[in-house]
């Protein structure tokens, strides 16, 4: 990523444990805003750093820097993609074949998004 146009900015990142704050030029960032950073840096460079709408981690950086802030890529084409894959004969017996399927009310159904999930995460 070159951005070498762009000026650098003051950042100062403290963590502790799940306990992040993030300042730029002084400001104080709203940790709900960013989930995660980036902090790269090549020899004789500024650092860069790049916020995540993700999970957080966990870090110390104080010096200057070029920041970028990256979306994050919608979920939705992917999550189609993966369920139009999935056969719903396959996906009922996995569903109907689990220990954890209960007999309350939307237990079938419960089982099938616990299924999926586990497919997802390549279970």
């Amino acid at each position: 990523m070159d951005n070498k146009d762009e000026p650098l900015r003051k950042v100062r990142i403290a963590a502790r444990g799940p306990q992040t704050t993030i300042e730029l030029d002084g400001e104080l960032v709203d940790f709900r805003a960013v989930g995660a950073y980036t902090v790269s840096q090549l020899p004789g460079e500024p650092a860069h750093v790049v916020l995540h709408l993700t999970d957080p981690a966990g870090t110390r950086f104080d010096g200057m820097a070029r920041v970028s802030v990256a979306d994050m890529p919608d979920p939705g084409p992917a999550a189609a993609v993966f369920l139009a894959a999935i056969s719903a004969e396959e996906l009922e017996r996995a569903a109907l074949a689990r220990s954890d399927l209960g007999t309350e009310p939307y237990s079938l159904t419960n089982a099938m998004l616990t299924q999926l999930g586990e497919w997802a995460r390549g279970h």
